[in-house]
């Protein structure tokens, strides 16, 4: 049954989005931009009603009130395509830095433009970093919340940490506070697999890290806040759901943590 549901699942995701950037499209590209941004938020929303109707996963969001008006960087465990996003109906106004690449994309690509992405050539150093850098910081100053995943990649759930300084620079470089948000969605929805697990699992905001630290003190005081909610979630989410087959990392870091 996982495996027909995961199927279906996988069927409906993909229907959704290329049904809604077609229908959408004539709305999407004459609204105002940040008007517009109610399609891929609604998208998000009708991606966890399938996840729960045709997979039976759900998810609580906690911490909401530690979330701050106007523009800060949130810093998410990145551990699976859902949680690229999974918190959009919760944000005013988001942007990523993301691979140039994906502007390629036809339809998507002209979506992503739309909503001012930060494309960047992950290759690129020096000059072209230097200028991702500025145009963070003037879709910053209007407010806008970057989302960037301190660990750069997809990361199996357990796995030890492999904090990038990338987001120390532009904590340093913008001013603004970095919200940790702790979460294993890669228990449900594990990266590079096509199977989609039932279960609930929570989603943890914490507490804003303030502007104004030394950029090495932000960079160790957010991996040991993240690290310690997700180790703390992880046994949480292993109880809850006794069921929910478990990847070698995440079974190494429960027997670490004495949970197994």
């Amino acid at each position: 049954m996982i495996a027909l549901r995961s199927i279906l699942f996988n069927i409906a995701f993909y229907a959704n989005l290329i049904l809604r950037m077609i229908v959408l499209s004539p709305i999407y590209f004459l609204l105002p931009r940040k008007k517009a941004f109610f399609v891929p938020k609604d998208w998000a929303r009708s991606n966890h009603w399938l996840m729960e109707k045709i997979v039976g996963t759900t998810f609580t969001v906690e911490g909401l009130e530690n979330i701050p008006e106007g523009g800060y960087i949130l810093a998410p465990k990145h551990q699976s395509f859902w949680d690229t996003y999974a918190l959009l109906p919760w944000l005013d106004d988001p942007v990523y830095i993301l691979k140039r690449e994906l502007m390629w994309i036809p339809v998507f690509g002209w979506y992503v433009a739309k909503q001012r992405m930060i494309p960047v050539n992950r290759g690129a150093k020096g000059k072209v970093m230097a200028q991702v850098i500025e145009r963070t910081k003037m879709e910053m100053a209007n407010g806008r919340q970057l989302i960037i995943y301190p660990e750069g990649t997809r990361r199996p759930p357990g796995a030890p940490p492999e904090y990038k300084y990338g987001i120390a620079r532009l904590y340093r470089d913008i001013n603004v506070p970095v919200v940790p948000v702790a979460m294993h969605p890669g228990l449900f929805w594990p990266r590079r697999k096509f199977l989609r697990f039932p279960g609930h699992f929570t989603v943890r905001i914490l507490p804003p890290i303030e502007p104004g630290l030394d950029p090495d003190v932000m960079h160790e005081t957010l991996m040991q806040r993240l690290e310690a909610a997700s180790d703390e979630l992880l046994v949480k989410t292993a109880k809850e759901n006794p069921k929910l087959p478990l990847p070698p990392t995440a079974i190494n870091r429960l027997r670490e943590l004495g949970a197994l």
